[in-house]
């Protein structure tokens, strides 16, 4: 088995990096074959812009979807792209580790999105969900937020966490991965330094319940639509009757992780 581990974070001492080799460290003593892309330290741009494609089907406008089809259908994919395509080609799990800034990922995995899950060779009307190219292969976030899980709970003043992680979880389920059910490390503020194994060995008291690669799937995505797209499931505050909580500022919205 091989996976693929996507870790979007600029410092390489950080405690996302050191989950990252964490998570090498576990798959490997498993038997799996494990590759990583550190998209800061590769220099990776998540800028979707004009001159990543040669040649252009329309040089007046730059038309994103128009543009990733036709560097699709000719094999003309950006290099950069073209590797990390190859990369979740290979794997039969991948994992994104990122810490959420501002209640959502780094613009650096926001960009990788936008990017590598290209229209025409990854994902068409036709080529989706349980028809997507990495149907069968297995995705999941492991990701650090700054407070407490009750926080993040349905009525948490930082908002529900499965609300906040739908458009990533929703995004990989769209081009046919099953997602699993995620890794938060809660309670990681910006302040702490890992300078050594013995500080993170201290705070990282929730290592123990992370995720088994064949926990069960998160994101329902693949099950059959209702009409107008539904999936009919309701949340909690709907069907306690109570109504949306508001939301409140949050503490640790955005640091270093």
């Amino acid at each position: 088995m091989h996976a693929h581990i996507v870790l979007a974070h600029p410092e390489p001492q950080s405690y996302n990096a050191h989950l990252a080799r964490s998570a090498r460290g576990a798959l490997e003593q498993n038997g799996w074959s494990v590759t990583l892309s550190d998209l800061y330290a590769t220099g990776f741009d998540p800028c979707e812009r004009a001159e990543h494609f040669s040649p252009r089907q329309n040089r007046e406008r730059f038309d994103v979807q128009a543009e990733q089809r036709y560097a699709s259908d000719r094999g003309a994919i950006p290099a950069s792209v073209a590797a990390e395509i190859a990369a979740l080609d290979r794997a039969d799990l991948v994992i994104l580790q990122y810490p959420m800034w501002w209640h959502l990922p780094p613009a650096m995995l926001k960009g990788w999105l936008d990017r590598v899950f290209i229209y025409g060779e990854v994902y068409t009307s036709k080529k989706r969900f349980e028809h997507g190219r990495w149907a069968g292969k297995r995705a999941m976030l492991s990701l650090t937020v700054g407070t407490s899980p009750e926080t993040y709970a349905f009525d948490g003043r930082s908002g529900d966490i499965d609300l906040l992680l739908w458009p990533v979880n929703f995004s990989l389920a769209y081009v046919g991965f099953t997602v699993l059910q995620p890794f938060i490390g809660y309670g990681v503020e910006a302040g702490l330094r890992y300078s050594s194994a013995e500080v993170v060995e201290a705070v990282t008291p929730h290592r123990g319940r992370s995720r088994r690669p064949d926990a069960p799937p998160r994101c329902d995505a693949h099950d059959p639509l209702q009409p107008h797209g539904r999936l009919g499931r309701e949340r909690p505050y709907q069907a306690n009757g109570s109504g949306v909580e508001p939301v409140h500022p949050t503490q640790g919205a955005a640091g270093s992780h």
